[in-house]
């Protein structure tokens, strides 16, 4: 409160000027009032990097929530490993409770693990690296809030030598300040979705993100049948490039093509759905710039 009293020498405040302090003291107990919790910037990014497509157990209307995150019912069986997704509950037996926050931010960007062996590529941590230092915050905190959950999952089988891949577009951590650019958000977006991931061919040596990056033509198997993914570059014939910005948001957040088609998983619609205006339209943007294959 402004009060109606003044020191000698010192002319009051006007009553615009008043309402104006007045406004913005209001403006900022909303914000502070507001504030997204580092668990709730967890959760929603645990969205964007669709983790419980392979976390996440299903069941026949779709995912288990009440086993969140304990373990996926899918499993990868490649030629150099056989796993499947892991149980990131806190749960000290069977999840992630005896590791410290430290080896698990460790583990986000570097694929890692406490005892030094390295995770299977299916895992996309090459993609984490560049998780701003509150966004790894944030994850933690998310995986520490969920419920623990004690399901043994299957110990991964590695067959060969792990080689972690260098995609495109990662490497460096970015920083909050970058964020404001709707481009580099886009870029932030599209590497921690690993969109390139899917939306690359693999080759003998994996993924072609040299010449091939974003052409699509990758196959994926599952309850859905067999679906080849597509190409989201700028090709204006093979890939978007004659798409609106409405058709490819839709395609993203609603699983509809640019014709009407239903298009099937392991896309994650319902994810990207749950994703701010703000976010959808930096992918949006950035996948625009991707050069035409």
């Amino acid at each position: 409160m402004i009060s109606g009293r003044v020191s000698a020498g010192v002319r009051p405040l006007g009553a615009g000027l008043r309402r104006w302090i007045a406004g913005v003291l209001l403006a900022l107990g909303t914000t502070a009032a507001t504030a997204e919790t580092l668990v709730e910037r967890g959760a929603y990014l645990a969205d964007v990097m669709t983790c419980h497509n392979c976390h996440t157990p299903r069941g026949p209307n779709g995912f288990d929530v009440s086993r969140l995150l304990s373990g996926g019912s899918q499993q990868f069986d490649e030629p150099a490993f056989k796993v499947s997704g892991a149980n990131l509950t806190p749960d000290k037996e069977t999840g992630l409770g005896h590791w410290t926050d430290a080896e698990l931010r460790t583990f986000l960007v570097t694929g890692t693990k406490p005892d030094g062996v390295n995770a299977a590529p299916i895992m996309p941590t090459a993609f984490y690296s560049v998780l701003t230092a509150r966004d790894l915050d944030a994850l933690v905190a998310y995986l520490r809030s969920v419920p623990a959950v004690r399901r043994e999952m299957p110990p991964p089988e590695y067959r060969a030598k792990l080689e972690r891949e260098k995609p495109p577009y990662v490497g460096t951590q970015m920083k909050d300040a970058e964020m404001a650019d709707p481009l580099r958000r886009g870029r932030y977006l599209v590497a921690i979705a690993h969109c390139l991931e899917c939306h690359t061919p693999r080759g003998s040596g994996g993924h072609d993100y040299a010449n091939a990056a974003g052409k699509g033509g990758k196959l994926f198997k599952g309850p859905w049948g067999q679906v080849v993914s597509a190409n989201i570059t700028s090709n204006p014939t093979e890939g978007l490039g004659q798409w609106s910005d409405d058709e490819i948001r839709r395609a993203m957040t609603e699983g509809v093509s640019r014709d009407g088609r239903r298009l099937k998983p392991p896309m994650g619609y319902a994810s990207y759905a749950k994703m701010t205006r703000q976010d959808q339209d930096a992918i949006v943007a950035f996948v625009r710039t991707l050069p035409p294959r």
